[in-house]
């Protein structure tokens, strides 16, 4: 009896080490993915961590479009420092799997001079970020803003028809799609236009002092 309960113990020792052996090594990939940008958004855009989707150049000619439907529902938020407003054009559009729609946000600048805004995004349920597909998006884009300036940013995209093939999303008939604009810790495009429209005022008064001087 003795004897049998050592090598149970050396045998749960043997698993325990072999669990932490592979934890570490799992561990070791998702931290070296987080630490490189370029691997994290490969991370993200294979597994739809946190809501990120996949990005498609166009709609695969393979691609067959289903009968099955969903609604994909557009939200805007803009970063409490951020003084833009932002909204989607259209609260939900439905689409078929595999069919291609297109979308738009309106954003607004509301300050006096001019902005460099830059939108982050992710999709929900995250189960449906890995079938989600953009084709184009102004996402992580700088969009320079001018005061008073709206302008309307378009969203294309597809939701890949293997969603259909998905067990763990057969209950799926909505996806959210948001957006949130931040003001970009860049703002070297503002200055230039900010720098090009104090330009463009001098000279406008220094002709009008030439006129007024000449009459």
């Amino acid at each position: 009896m003795i004897k049998k309960s050592m090598v149970q113990r050396e045998n749960d020792y043997r698993k325990r080490g072999t669990a932490f052996v592979l934890f570490s090594v799992v561990a070791g990939m998702v931290g070296l993915a987080f630490a490189s940008e370029p691997l994290y958004r490969i991370f993200c855009q294979v597994t739809g961590y946190a809501g990120t989707t996949q990005v498609a150049t166009s709609v695969p000619k393979s691609n067959e479009v289903l009968k099955r439907i969903v609604a994909v529902r557009f939200d805007a938020n803009v970063n409490s420092k951020m003084p833009w407003s932002f909204k989607p054009v259209q609260r939900e559009i439905k689409v078929r799997l595999g069919e291609q729609a297109l979308a738009y946000f309106e954003a607004t600048n509301n300050s006096d001079q001019p902005l460099v805004g830059t939108a982050s995004f992710n999709v929900t349920p995250y189960k449906a970020a890995i079938h989600f597909n953009k084709i184009d998006c102004f996402c992580f884009t700088q969009q320079v803003l001018k005061p008073g300036q709206i302008m309307k940013m378009p969203v294309s995209f597809f939701v890949d028809p293997e969603l259909a093939k998905d067990s763990g999303a057969d209950d799926l008939t909505t996806i959210t799609l948001s957006y949130t604009f931040f003001q970009d810790d860049d703002q070297s495009a503002a200055k230039k236009l900010s720098a090009e429209r104090i330009d463009a005022k001098d000279d406008v008064n220094s002709k009008k002092a030439v006129a007024s001087s000449s009459g």
